[in-house]
């Protein structure tokens, strides 16, 4: 009887020599995981599907309000697809910038954005909105609102900073000039013009910088306090923000004022339900819901598209922020890292305060849901900011490609 022999050695007679086994197929979670471009087009796939999702609901939640003032159904809605227009080609533009030119690109836009908040003092420059001074009057009927501008300069301009002080930012008095000097002022400029709103935003923005560059506990709980105080001082002397104060403990007392747009809200999520009641069947957008297709536009979609779709455009800001901070993690560019954190504490922080006022978890504080609520002055810098995490994303895929070609053949 013969034998057969295979590579290992001799065989049993009769059998075929065996072969190894073949490696397992890496799960699609394993492949998104490792893919170097899945940050990206992950990243960009949410942030387009929002701005989707964001233009039909301003078509469908303005509709009513935009015939009523300029005699037609698509004015307001136009206007936000000319703001779109332009945020995408800022985006592109800056998704192909190499990050050394988004450094040096940082302290001019400061500079910019700080002036442009100096200029609303001016008499003639700045227009005050409902009791607020924070537009500044272009052509037409578009302004510009700089503080929606000021979030994204002050997080490059940290980052800049930190980046140049990496070695020395264990010292707290290097983080208190000019970071928190600089940052103080921003958020002086914008509590002065009336924005509380947008100032808690550039307050959860400082914190988040600091966290990402290892302040000490300290340094958190003094800005705390001192925010608290601040926004006690600033709500105990001006009655609308009492009021909103109150209504969120108890909408039912104020259902001349802000408890009826609260209240209106949940009505307009509940009756949703899972489904919804279809794309522009909305009943609170004829007028019972105060800021429809702005500040309270999660309602209408709660109410048109369902539970579904509410939980669609979470999904999309979560999908966003774990893509954004995995980047954050993995990169070895303080830079990068800085910003990211940077841009998921704005977006995301603004996107929980406006989500918890319509949900009654916080008072209302009036600022927008981003890529999502109208408004060209804070749509545009949000695609800008998604521009800049796709310039780093591909970054950190060529630097992860020149790794992986660099390494031995069996490790790759």
């Amino acid at each position: 009887m013969t034998q057969v022999t295979g590579p290992a050695g001799p065989t049993a007679p009769g059998r075929a020599p065996s072969t190894p086994a073949a490696p397992a197929e890496p799960s699609w979670r394993e492949r998104v995981n490792e893919h170097p471009m899945a940050p990206y087009y992950l990243i960009l796939g949410s942030a387009m599907l929002l701005l989707v999702l964001g233009l039909v609901m301003v078509l469908s939640s303005s509709s009513v309000e935009s015939y009523d003032t300029t005699g037609s159904a698509f004015t307001l809605f136009t206007r936000q697809a000319m703001f779109a227009t332009a945020g995408l080609v800022a985006m592109v533009v800056l998704s192909r910038m190499p990050v050394p030119v988004l450094r040096r690109f940082s302290t001019p836009f400061m500079i910019g954005a700080a002036i442009l908040l100096l200029l609303l003092f001016v008499p003639g420059i700045g227009v005050s909105v409902a009791g607020q001074r924070n537009w500044i009057d272009l052509f037409g009927p578009f302004r510009l609102q700089p503080s929606e501008f000021a979030k994204l300069a002050l997080i490059l301009w940290a980052a800049d900073l930190f980046t140049r002080r990496e070695r020395v930012l264990d010292e707290w008095r290097q983080l208190a000039w000019p970071f928190l000097g600089v940052a103080g002022l921003v958020v002086g400029v914008v509590v002065l013009q009336g924005d509380l709103g947008t100032a808690i935003i550039l307050a959860i923005i400082v914190a988040g910088l600091l966290f990402v560059a290892g302040a000490p506990m300290r340094i958190f709980v003094g800005l705390g306090v001192l925010g608290v105080a601040g926004i006690a001082a600033l709500s105990l002397t001006a009655g609308y923000r009492i009021r909103r104060f109150t209504a969120w403990l108890h909408p039912e007392g104020d259902l001349d004022g802000a408890g009826w747009q609260l209240l209106q809200g949940k009505y307009a999520l509940g009756t949703g339900g899972w489904w919804g009641v279809g794309l522009g069947g909305s009943r609170e957008k004829w007028g019972a819901l105060p800021a429809a297709h702005t500040d309270f536009i999660f309602p209408v979609i709660g109410e048109e598209l369902g539970l579904l779709g509410a939980l669609t455009v979470v999904g999309l800001f979560a999908a966003i922020t774990v893509f954004t901070m995995r980047m954050a993690i993995r990169t070895n560019d303080v830079f990068v890292r800085v910003v990211c954190v940077g841009i998921i504490a704005w977006l995301m922080g603004q996107a929980m305060v406006n989500l918890g006022a319509v949900l009654q978890l916080l008072p209302i504080t009036g600022v927008t849901l981003p890529f999502v609520s109208y408004g060209g002055s804070s749509l545009l810098p949000s695609l800008m900011a998604i521009g800049i995490l796709l310039a780093f994303a591909k970054h950190e895929a060529g630097g992860a490609g020149a790794r992986r070609r660099a390494a031995p053949v069996g490790e790759r």
